[in-house]
C-alpha cells in the first residue's frame, strides 16, 4: 500500500531534557524521522524542549516549538496548525505518556488528529505489567512468576509467596527507575514503597528473581500488511540483573543455538502482533536460561523506537526510525529501498560480517555518595559502540572509545593487582567489571571462579582469556625481535599501539614505525547491512586489521574499502560518549560543522563512536569513520585521507585534546591554532595575556604539589578555588574554606590528575555570574550572546540557570562585558567560537576563563536567537568568510531561560549539593515575556538553595 495520502502535516514529538535512561538516541531518531517525512512531502511540526539538540533545530522540522512537554504546549501548536496526525514513538516515554495523557483529555479526537506508528492499547498493554502478564500467558509465551501490587500490604503478601531473591518494577517508568533485586526482608521494603511512590499509577510488579539468565534483545520491524522483519539481535555480556543501559551488548548474538534464535525470533513476531494492530518499530526483551535447555522467557516488551534502536541502526546501517516513519503512513516495507545499497528493498533482515560492541559510559564521580553498583535501574549518561571483525577487536576498539583514560582492555599499567578488591569488583557489577575480569585472569584466578561470580558465558571470558595469553607472549619480545605474524595478531585483536608499546617498553610512535616497516597497516571496511552481497552506496567504515592474500595476479595484499578522493576535505572530530560536562550539544555543534563545510564545497569526514548521535548517521557527512576519537585511529585515517584540515573547535573537550598530537605531527587545524587553544588552558600564561591587556581577573596561583598549596593559600586568603588545568565540566573543582580542605582536595587531585597543575584562585564570594560566546575571524568579533546566571558565582555554568539577555546588569557592566569579550577573542587570535565567564563585583568584571571553542551554551543561543551560528563560525574556522559577509539578525523578545535539568533520583542518597563541578546532565530552554512570569520568579527565590562549598 503506497502511502496515506491524507497525512499532509505530523507533530513528532521529542523527549524533552537528556536524563539518565532517556538521552540522545531520542535526538537521533526524531531527526531521522522528521527528514523521512519531509522527504515524502509531508509538513512536519516537532515539540521539544531540549535546545541543546539538531532535532529542534529549523534544518530539521518545518515548524519547531521549544515548548514545555504538557498538554497545553499540545494543545497550542493544535490550535496554530492544521495537524492531521501525531507520531509519538521517536521520543522516548516522554512523548508515549505525553501521548497518552492528551488522549485521555479527548485533545486528538477533539481536533481530528490521528494517532500513527503505534496504538495506545498497544501502549498500555506493554505498560501495565499484569495485563501483559494476562496477555503472555494467554499467547502461550513464558514470563517469570510474577504478580502486581498496588498496595504495601499486597507487596508484602507476594514477596511471602515466592521467597528472596525478588525483583521489583514500577509501572510506566523510565530507564528501570525504582526497579531493583532485593534479598532481604529490609531491602525489599524500602524498595517496595519507594516503586509505589514513583510509579504514576502507583503499581509495582513483583518477579521472582532470574539471576545468573542470559539476556537478549531483538528489534523488529512490522508495517501495516503484517511484515515482519528482524533488524538486529543483540546479547548482553552481562547477565540478568543488570539493567540494558548498563550491560556491555554484543551484536549479532554470540552464545545462542540457532534452534533458540529461531524460537525467539518466532515468539517476539508472535508478541508483536499480540498487542495490536500497529506499523513500525518494536524492541523484545528475553532471558535465556543458561543451561542446555535454553528456556526462553519474555522480559518486557516497547511498541516504540528505543535506546537499543539508536544502537541497531548504527550497528547494521539499517536506519530503523527512518523506515519506521514511513511505515507511519502507510507503506510497506515491499515498497521501500535499502537506504545503504539503494538497489535492494528495504524488506530483508540485515546480515553483518563484522561484531558490534557497546559499552555503557558512567559519571559516578560526579554523584557523591552514589551506590556504584549496577543492577535493574539504568545509571550509566551516555555510552560507546566498537566495530570489529572480531568480539575481541570490537571490544578493545569500545574500550578505547570511553575516554576514561584506558589504552584499551588491560595492557596500560593501570590493572588492579589486590585480588580481594578483583574479586570483590567482580561480585559488585560496577562500571569497570570488565576491565577488572582481565585483572581477574591476569593474576591467575580460574575461568570457572569468575564464571560462578559473574555468570558471564564462558565464550565471553575464554574470549578475553585469549587476550590475556596473547599479551603474555608479547611481552616475551622486545621491539626488534618481535615477530611479524604475533604483531599482527595482537592488531588483528584490537591492541592498541599504545598498549603494545607498554607490553615492550618503547613509545607507540615506535610500535606504529614498527607496523610501517612489517606493512602492517590499517584498512577499512564498508557497513553494507547485506555482508558485502550487494555494494554498498554510504560511505560508513569501520577499521581492521587484515592477513595478507593473495590477488587473482599473484599480488599479496589486503582490501581496503575507503577510497580517498581529491577532493578538498575536512575532518571533523566528534565529541564521543555523552557524560556530564559534554552531552549533546557538542554532537549539535559537529553536525552544522559537517553542514557548513558542505556549503564550502568541502568533503566532509566525520570521526565518532557515539551510536546514539546524529553526527554517526551514515548520511551526515560524506564520509563516516565509525572509530575511537583516539589518536592512533584518527592518525592513520589522516594519513589516508590527508585533509586540507581537522576541525577540534566543535567536539568539546573529546575533540580538543587531540590538539597538541595534531600540531606535533603538522597536521593543520582549522580555525584557531593549537598555541592560542593551549594558551587559554593555560592559565598562568592566559594571565599574563590578560595583565597586558589591562582585564581584571581574580587573584590566582598554580601549584605542582601539594606542600605548594598552604604558603599559597595564605597569600590569597579563603575561600578559594581549587581546580586542575585541561578539564572539561568542571571536573574535580571544589571551593575551600580552610587548609585541612584545601590540603585534603588538593592531595585527591595530584592523584586523579598525574602530572597536571592545580590553580588556586581567590573566590570572589556573592558575585554574580555571567558568560558570552562569540564569534572571532582574528579581525573582528561578532557577540553572540550575554548570558547572566540566576544562581550566584561558585556553581558551574552548566548547573546554573542562566537568562538571555542579562536580566540584571546594567549598562556599565554590560559595556565591559563586550570589551573584554572583544579584547581577549583577539588577543588569543581566535578565529572560531570562543566562550568567556565573567564574575561581576562591585561593578567591576573580572574574567574567570576562556575557552576558543564551541561552548555548552552555543545551540541554546542559536534556537533562541534563531540564527545559525555554528554554520557561520565553521565558515570563519575554513577562512571561507569574514564577520563581515554574515547578516546577522537575532530575534530578541523577552528572555529564555536556559534550565538545568539533573538525574538525582536515579541516586537517592546521593549529596544534591551544587558547586563548581557539574552535575546536571541536560537543560531545557523556557521563554518568558516578563520577569513577573512564575517560572523566572521561583528559580530566582531558590538561588542560593543548593550551593555548598
Amino acid at each position: 500500500m503506497p502511502k496515506d495520502t491524507s497525512i499532509k502535516h505530523v507533530l513528532i514529538i521529542g523527549s524533552g531534557p537528556i536524563v539518565i535512561g532517556q538521552a540522545c538516541e531520542f535526538d537521533y531518531s526524531g531527526s531521522q524521522a522528521a527528514r523521512s517525512l519531509r522527504e515524502e512531502g509531508i509538513e512536519v511540526s516537532l515539540i521539544n524542549s531540549n535546545p541543546a539538540t539538531i532535532m529542534t533545530d529549523n534544518v530539521v522540522a518545518d515548524h519547531v516549538y521549544l515548548l514545555p512537554l504538557e498538554v497545553a504546549s499540545l494543545e497550542k501548536i493544535l490550535k496554530e496548525q492544521n495537524i492531521d496526525a501525531v507520531l509519538p514513538t521517536m521520543g522516548g516515554q516522554t512523548a508515549l505518556n505525553l501521548c497518552i495523557e492528551a488522549d485521555k483529555d479527548g485533545l486528538w479526537e477533539e481536533h481530528n488528529v490521528r494517532i500513527i506508528g503505534v496504538d495506545i492499547d498497544a501502549i498500555n498493554i506493554t505498560e501495565d505489567r499484569e495485563e501483559f502478564r494476562k496477555l503472555m500467558t494467554k499467547i502461550g509465551v513464558g514470563m517469570a512468576p510474577a504478580k502486581t501490587a498496588t498496595s504495601y500490604l499486597k507487596g508484602k503478601e507476594i514477596a511471602q509467596e515466592f521467597g528472596f531473591p525478588l525483583c521489583i518494577r514500577a509501572s510506566y517508568t523510565l530507564g528501570g527507575s525504582g526497579a531493583t533485586f532485593v534479598f532481604n526482608k529490609d531491602e525489599f521494603e524500602e524498595s517496595l514503597s519507594r516503586g509505589l511512590e514513583i510509579s504514576p499509577i502507583h503499581e509495582v510488579m513483583i518477579d521472582k528473581a532470574l539471576l545468573g539468565w542470559k539476556e537478549f534483545e531483538l528489534e523488529l520491524l512490522r508495517d501495516s500488511n503484517d511484515n515482519v522483519i528482524i533488524i538486529c539481535s543483540i546479547e548482553n555480556m552481562d547477565p540478568m540483573g543488570i539493567h540494558t543501559g548498563d550491560s556491555i551488548t554484543v551484536a549479532p548474538a554470540m552464545t545462542l543455538s540457532d534452534t533458540t534464535y529461531q524460537r525467539m525470533r518466532d515468539m517476539a513476531i508472535h508478541m508483536m502482533r499480540s498487542i495490536g494492530n500497529f506499523a513500525g518499530g518494536c524492541n523484545v526483551q528475553f532471558a535465556v536460561s543458561p543451561d542446555e535447555k535454553e528456556d526462553i522467557v519474555a522480559i518486557e516488551i516497547n511498541p516504540r523506537v528505543s535506546r537499543s534502536s539508536a544502537l541497531a541502526s548504527k550497528a547494521t546501517g539499517y536506519p530503523i526510525a527512518k523506515i519506521a516513519a514511513k511505515l507511519a503512513i502507510g507503506y510497506h516495507l515491499t515498497e521501500l529501498d535499502n537506504q545503504i545499497t539503494q538497489t535492494t528493498s528495504a524488506y530483508f533482515e540485515p546480515t553483518l560480517d563484522y561484531v558490534i560492541v557497546k559499552i555503557p559510559r558512567w559519571n559516578f564521580d560526579k554523584f557523591e555518595g552514589a551506590d556504584r553498583r549496577l543492577g535493574l535501574q539504568m545509571k550509566s549518561v551516555g555510552e560507546v559502540m566498537g566495530i570489529g571483525r572480531s568480539f575481541q577487536e570490537a571490544l578493545h576498539k569500545a574500550a578505547q572509545s570511553l575516554e576514561i583514560k584506558r589504552n584499551g582492555l588491560g595492557a596500560d599499567g593501570k590493572g588492579e593487582t589486590d585480588q580481594n578488591k578483583v574479586l570483590e569488583a567482580l561480585e559488585k557489577a560496577s562500571w569497570n567489571r570488565v576491565f577488572m575480569i582481565y585483572d581477574a585472569m591476569q593474576l591467575g584466578i580460574p575461568l570457572r571462579r569468575i564464571h560462578d561470580i559473574t555468570k558471564i558465558d564462558m565464550w565471553f571470558l575464554r574470549q578475553i582469556y585469549d587476550l590475556v595469553q596473547l599479551q603474555a607472549e608479547i611481552e616475551n619480545h622486545n621491539l626488534a625481535n618481535l615477530p611479524r605474524e604475533l604483531l599482527l595478531e595482537a592488531k588483528t585483536k584490537g591492541f592498541a599501539d599504545r598498549q603494545i608499546a607498554h607490553m615492550i617498553g618503547v613509545l607507540e610512535s615506535e610500535v606504529h614505525q614498527k607496523r610501517e616497516e612489517l606493512n602492517i597497516k590499517r584498512v577499512w571496511k564498508l557497513v553494507d547491512t547485506c555482508a558485502a552481497e550487494f555494494p554498498a552506496q554510504t560511505p560508513y567504515y569501520y577499521s581492521t586489521f587484515e592477513y595478507d592474500f593473495q590477488t587473482a595476479d599473484g599480488e599479496l595484499g589486503v582490501e581496503n574499502e575507503s577510497e580517498a578522493s581529491d577532493r578538498r576535505k575536512i575532518i571533523v572530530l566528534g565529541s564521543g560518549p555523552n557524560r556530564i560536562g559534554q552531552g549533546i550539544e557538542f554532537d549539535y555543534s559537529c553536525v552544522h560543522g559537517v553542514l557548513a563545510a558542505k556549503e564550502c564545497d568541502y568533503e566532509t569526514i566525520m570521526i565518532n563512536c557515539n551510536p546514539e548521535t546524529v553526527s554517526t548517521d551514515f548520511d551526515t557527512a560524506d564520509k563516516l569513520y565509525f572509530e575511537p576519537v583516539f589518536w592512533e585511529h584518527i592518525y592513520d585515517i589522516i594519513l589516508h585521507e590527508k585533509p586540507d584540515g581537522v576541525i577540534v573547535q566543535l567536539g568539546g573537550q573529546t575533540a580538543l585534546k587531540l590538539a597538541e598530537k595534531l600540531d606535533r605531527f603538522g597536521i593543520p587545524i582549522a580555525g584557531t591554532s593549537y598555541q592560542s587553544l593551549d594558551l587559554a588552558e593555560d592559565r598562568g600564561r592566559f594571565s599574563e595575556l590578560l595583565r597586558d591587556n589591562e582585564i581584571p581577573y581574580p587573584e590566582f596561583g598554580v601549584i605542582t604539589n601539594a606542600d605548594e598549596a598552604r604558603e599559597l593559600a595564605e597569600q590569597l586568603g579563603f575561600p578559594i578555588l581549587v581546580r586542575p588545568s585541561y578539564v572539561l565540566g568542571g571536573q574535580g573543582m571544589k571551593i575551600v574554606i580552610n587548609q585541612d580542605e584545601l590540603e585534603h582536595h588538593v592531595v585527591d587531585l595530584f592523584k586523579t590528575f598525574p602530572g597536571n597543575r592545580v590553580l588556586l584562585d581567590h573566590y570572589l564570594e556573592g558575585a554574580i555570574e555571567a558568560e558570552a560566546d562569540a564569534i572571532c575571524d582574528g579581525e573582528d568579533v561578532y557577540i553572540m550572546g550575554i548570558m547572566e546566571h540566576v544562581e550566584p558565582c561558585g556553581i558551574h555554568s552548566g548547573d546554573s540557570n542562566a537568562t538571555l539577555p542579562p536580566f540584571n546588569l546594567g549598562d556599565l557592566i554590560i559595556q565591559q562585558i563586550e570589551d573584554h569579550t572583544r579584547k581577549i577573542a583577539l588577543a588569543l587570535n581566535t578565529v572560531g567560537l570562543i566562550n568567556i565567564q565573567f564574575a561581576v563585583k562591585d561593578d567591576k568584571v573580572y574574567i574567570i576563563e576562556a575557552n576558543p571553542r564551541a561552548s555548552r551554551t552555543v545551540p541554546f543561543i542559536a534556537k533562541a536567537y534563531d540564527e545559525p551560528y555554528v554554520n557561520f563560525a565553521t565558515k570563519v574556522m575554513l577562512g571561507e568568510k569574514k564577520i563581515k559577509d554574515f547578516k546577522f539578525e537575532p530575534k530578541r523578545k523577552g528572555w529564555a531561560i536556559k534550565q538545568p535539568v539533573f538525574s538525582f533520583n536515579k541516586f537517592p542518597n546521593v549529596n544534591k549539593n551544587l558547586g563548581p563541578e557539574m552535575k546536571s546532565t541536560g537543560e531545557k530552554i523556557y521563554f518568558i515575556d516578563s520577569l513577573r512570569d512564575p517560572v523566572f520568579k521561583k528559580i530566582y527565590a531558590e538561588r542560593n538553595l543548593y550551593l555548598s562549598k
